[in-house]
């Protein structure tokens, strides 16, 4: 079996292992395309919380099942399945109150675990989604839009809302699409006008706003001087994350939504003053895979202009450090097998 290994910051190599086979509750794999994320990305560039070396990375996967015990899921050999990364303890008080995204003993595929770069992979049987009806490509996508849906559902948005959301990357788009979704008026600001450009038209939002062009003056003028209701950071950099707290109106909400590798501080008499609501967003859940799955077969997401690049896993060593580069374009990009 052919798998990628990121075996040291900036280091990939190629290897050939053994065909997994299924433990007790596991099903085997085909792997058919992989999602490249950020947070692929930090961890080849050294840059990744929560993370060792060496890993296989991808934890954006989509699939077909070869191998599965007999199950009252639904699920059997040949079904096209998504499959959801977070592989939760069970146990801990995260788990028990239904909150598996955040689990004490969180393994996720690709980052604590070996994750799905190579042509097969064992996971539960249950942390699979069918997907019948979509393509392998919308299958592999439904990861991260599903922690940009878990960010909204965490927000609790309502109709009228006014919703900030920073960073225009694949997460943020998301987070853009759900927050259209439940009723909220939309701003996305970046610091990229080809980004903006591209968020406007796929996430259909109200305002763009570019983040090196006096954004408290332009808020305060769209939101007639109250400011948003609720403002999301997809963005990862810890310097966005701070000024991040500028933006919500007095009663308002902060939603992290990016992970960065440092500290995060802020004026306390600020965040009083406006008595904020901070919150942290990590992961999914399958009640955000299923939402997800249900948005992409009725039609209201088109990813064929979101996944820009791909390339073979034969080829993925040689094309990844292109994709980072602004020339590059990237807004997604995918690998098939």
């Amino acid at each position: 079996m052919k798998s990628i290994v990121c075996e040291q910051p900036y280091e990939f190599k190629m290897i050939e292992s053994e065909k997994p086979v299924p433990n007790s509750g596991e099903a085997l794999i085909r792997v058919r395309r992989i999602g490249i994320c950020g947070t692929d990305i930090h961890a080849y560039g050294g840059n990744q919380p929560f993370f060792s070396y060496p890993r296989i990375l991808g934890h954006e996967l989509s699939g077909n099942i070869e191998a599965i015990p007999e199950n009252a899921t639904g699920l059997n050999v040949g079904d096209q399945v998504s499959i959801i990364p977070y592989i939760e303890c069970g146990k801990c008080s995260a788990c028990r109150n239904g909150k598996t995204n955040c689990c004490t003993n969180m393994k996720v595929l690709g980052v604590h675990a070996e994750g799905g770069m190579c042509e097969w992979i064992t996971v539960p049987y249950d942390h699979l989604v069918k997907t019948d009806g979509l393509s392998l490509d919308e299958s592999a996508m439904i990861e991260p839009l599903s922690i940009g849906a878990h960010a909204v559902r965490r927000a609790d948005i309502h109709e009228g809302d006014i919703a900030l959301i920073i960073g225009a990357g694949p997460i943020g788009l998301g987070v853009m699409a759900f927050a259209k979704e439940q009723g909220a008026k939309v701003i996305a600001m970046d610091v990229n006008d080809e980004r903006l450009a591209f968020a406007g038209k796929w996430a259909n939002v109200d305002h763009l706003l570019n983040v090196l062009e006096n954004p408290m003056e332009k808020l305060a003028q769209l939101t007639n001087g109250d400011m948003p209701s609720v403002v999301f950071d997809a963005t990862g950099n810890a310097k966005s994350m701070m000024n991040s707290f500028n933006y919500p109106a007095h009663g308002g909400k902060l939603i992290y939504v990016g992970l960065v590798k440092s500290d995060i501080s802020f004026n306390d008499p600020e965040f009083h003053s406006k008595e904020l609501t901070l919150m942290g967003s990590r992961n999914a859940t399958r009640e955000d895979f299923d939402y997800v799955v249900n948005t992409l077969k009725h039609n209201r997401l088109d990813l064929s202009q979101y996944i820009t690049h791909r390339t073979h896993l034969d080829e993925m060593i040689h094309q990844f450090e292109g994709w980072l580069t602004p020339e590059a374009k990237v807004i997604k990009a995918i690998v098939e097998i």
